[in-house]
């Protein structure tokens, strides 16, 4: 179906790009305005991939005229307004314009709302009766002075269910629907013969903050779905465990199931990560080096992570890190075979574990033999398939430093002519040239890779995924998850933005946490702040049901010890698991590897770090508290050493500082824990205010003591984590 996907959510003057999904690159496709509020002159334009930007607030409706119908698509616009909030950015075609201020930006640092930021929402359906009813739980922004019930909410039915149930002879469920007001939030009902294989409603939460413009959450979506009395698997065979509960949704009625369409696979929930640098996990032949990660995986297995990221597989320039790939379709001969490759994920699989495919969608190697027709002649048919620069881009100083085919650029070149001749890329990478994917042949293409290798994996890594335009991020999710709901999508975007997560990304980079987990380690900020950066995924608008990587070091990052100290490096790793996220061990983290992208030294490895790592890791599995569902949350706490007056900067200082020891809560109710990290040399002797137990549950021996004035205080070294009494 070339249908452009999901209704799409802007602020005036934001522009999205449209295209049509599943594209043939021979056929002929059409945009045009349908309808739009009575004072818009917004147009779109005559490319089938192509831009729109609403001009005034109010409902759109955008006609696609493709080879399989005549296709509609809602838009809705307010008249919102983050001046300067790059994580308030919506589409990646937006993000991409911004690539010269993103620049300026140091490494993670936040850009935040004038004012507060927007509020959240989440959507569930269920079916009673005849009816479907989609409930809706809104939040105010934690900074927001209003009211869960003064917020509005603004729903949108899919299109493409619209055209679906009126091409069946069912009702339309836009003129079948019934909104309804209640003290438990808004909700809207329609009669279950409008509902036609699936039906699939979207919506956002605006906050009307007295003085200001509206604030527009990010959206939620959930779909109701007709239950096939006698599902197939895809062997064509009917599969009766899928009858009786279809995987990853909820059966409230025999003939249906809803669905949650933007929550993380369920496995994420108790996951650990492993990031496998793929060419330095172990000292293996060339040609040998899948056969020898997948030796490794046992040990990996007992260290409790239960999800291995190995860096890019393709193909590639030469380079180690593996991120100019020249061919899509194929695994690098270094590391093995495709037969080596299909072995090792087997393997994880037999153990246990998933793996994550490292997907580059943004780039290219100049190597890629379209690049190197593409470059040598203005001509080439490969040409459109990637950006140039104009003279005077930004990127255009240093053009012709990098060789193609062995020859030197801008021979004989005039500088502009040079400038035109050089592709575009980003942070000055000479190696790689941006994929153009307004490019129908180019979406084409990606669409095919992901076909290739999605069937072998457990999810994507996706590179770069800031880079890309959010059109070909939503179809591809709409792709993978048709065939599997559990099919994980985590997105490399620094600093994060949280409209990625409306029908793009699972979980997500935390740079933010990194960042402030180094500034902690480097003595430059209180370990309170930790939670400071916690708290900035809602107060920049991540919905609740958000996933989040959380990680100290990955291989493009110094190793934490080398900057920071041993210490700390063993509170920031057991912050990553006990703060709420998804932990990742970077590939000799856990033995106290010092080379970022070396060898790893498995002949030295630190024994007491591993047994540490695999303490941590069975506690995250084993407590509830630390899931998704255990809530954080504050604790009063007092450091009994140290100079309150003043805090020895140095990462090194002997002498425990009330700056280095944060304490917090996790969970509720009987599975209620405390957590208390300490990036000090020195043991710190901590007094919670909250009842807790005397054990520590990550080692299982006590570690309360009762100082002179009668006050139970927790000695840590780097984390201790307790159990909450009533």
């Amino acid at each position: 179906m070339n249908h452009p996907g999901p209704p799409r959510f802007l602020r005036t003057g934001e522009t999205t790009q449209l295209a049509p999904r599943n594209p043939d690159p021979t056929a002929d496709y059409e945009w045009r305005v349908v309808d739009a509020p009575p004072d818009s002159e917004a147009t779109v334009g005559s490319d089938p991939v192509t831009d729109f930007t609403p001009d005034v607030s109010g409902r759109y409706r955008l006609g696609l005229d493709a080879p399989d119908d005549d296709h509609r698509l809602t838009v809705r616009a307010f008249p919102v307004d983050y001046e300067g909030a790059d994580v308030a950015g919506g589409s990646g075609e937006a993000v991409r314009g911004r690539d010269a201020d993103r620049a300026t930006v140091p490494y993670a640092t936040e850009r935040v709302d004038e004012g507060v930021g927007p509020p959240r929402i989440r959507l569930d359906a269920t079916v009673e009766g005849d009816e479907v009813v989609v409930r809706v739980t809104a939040a105010p922004n934690p900074a927001s002075s209003l009211a869960a019930g003064d917020l509005g909410v603004a729903f949108v039915i899919d299109d493409r269910d619209v055209a679906d149930a009126v091409a069946a002879g069912r009702t339309n469920p836009r003129d079948a629907r019934e909104s309804v007001e209640h003290e438990s939030g808004a909700r809207i009902r329609f009669p279950t013969d409008a509902v036609p294989d699936r039906l699939r409603v979207h919506g956002v939460a605006v906050a009307r903050e007295p003085g200001t413009k509206p604030r527009v959450s990010v959206a939620d979506a959930v779909a109701v779905e007709r239950i096939d009395p006698d599902p197939v698997d895809r062997l064509g065979t009917v599969d009766a465990d899928a009858r009786r509960q279809p995987p990853g949704g909820e059966t409230t009625d025999a003939r249906f199931e809803t669905v949650r369409l933007n929550d993380p696979p369920a496995w994420t929930e108790d996951a650990g990560v492993y990031e496998v640098f793929v060419r330095t996990l172990t000292d293996a032949d060339e040609g040998d080096r899948f056969d020898a990660i997948a030796d490794r995986i046992p040990k990996l297995a007992e260290l409790g992570v239960d999800t291995l990221w190995l860096t890019p597989v393709l193909e590639h320039d030469g380079k180690p890190h593996g991120y100019n790939i020249v061919d899509f379709f194929d695994v690098a001969h270094d590391l093995g075979d495709r037969d080596d490759y299909e072995a090792l994920v087997d393997a994880a699989h037999a153990h246990g574990m998933r793996i994550l495919f490292d997907f580059v969608a943004n780039h290219t190697a100049r190597d890629h033999e379209w690049f190197r027709d593409a470059y040598r002649n203005p001509d080439s048919p490969y040409r459109d398939r990637y950006e140039w620069r104009t003279a005077g881009s930004a990127e255009s100083d240093g053009a012709g430093e990098a060789d193609v085919a062995g020859e030197a650029d801008g021979a004989g070149k005039s500088g502009a002519s040079m400038a035109a001749s050089e592709p575009e890329t980003y942070f000055g990478w000479e190696l790689i040239a941006n994929l153009n994917h307004a490019n129908l042949t180019v979406r084409r293409f990606l669409l095919d890779v992901v076909d290739e290798w999605r069937p072998l994996v457990d999810g994507f890594r996706c590179d770069m995924a800031w880079a890309v335009p959010d059109s070909f991020w939503r179809e591809l999710r709409d792709r993978v998850k048709a065939i599997d709901r559990e099919f994980l999508l985590m997105d490399e975007t620094i600093p994060y933005i949280p409209r990625f997560h409306e029908g793009m990304f699972d979980v997500h980079f935390d740079a933010t946490l990194y960042f402030q987990l180094r500034q902690v380690g480097r003595g430059a900020a209180p370990a309170d702040s930790l939670l400071d950066a916690v708290e900035n995924r809602a107060a920049i608008g991540f919905p609740d049901h958000a996933g989040f990587l959380q990680y100290i070091e990955n291989h493009d990052e110094t190793r934490y010890r080398v900057e920071c100290g041993d210490a700390a490096a063993a509170a920031a790793g057991a912050a990553t698991v006990t703060l709420p996220g998804v932990p990742m061990v970077y590939a000799g983290q856990e033995i106290g590897q010092r080379g970022q992208r070396d060898p790893i030294a498995w002949d030295h490895a630190r024994s007491a770090i591993r047994d540490r790592y695999e303490r941590l890791l069975a506690t995250h599995d084993d407590q509830p508290a630390l899931g998704p569902d255990g809530d954080l949350r504050r604790a009063d706490y007092h450091v009994a050493s140290g100079d309150l007056t003043e805090r020895p900067i140095e990462a090194d200082g002997d002498e425990v500082h009330p700056d280095d020891v944060v304490a917090f809560l996790r969970g509720s109710g009987a599975e209620a824990l405390v957590v208390v990290l300490n990036f000090a040399l020195a043991e710190a002797s901590v007094a919670v205010d909250a009842d807790h137990g005397t054990l520590d549950v990550v080692t299982g021996d006590p570690c309360v003591v009762v100082d002179g004035d009668g006050t139970d205080r927790i000695r840590v070294e780097d984390v201790a984590v307790l159990p909450l009494v009533d």
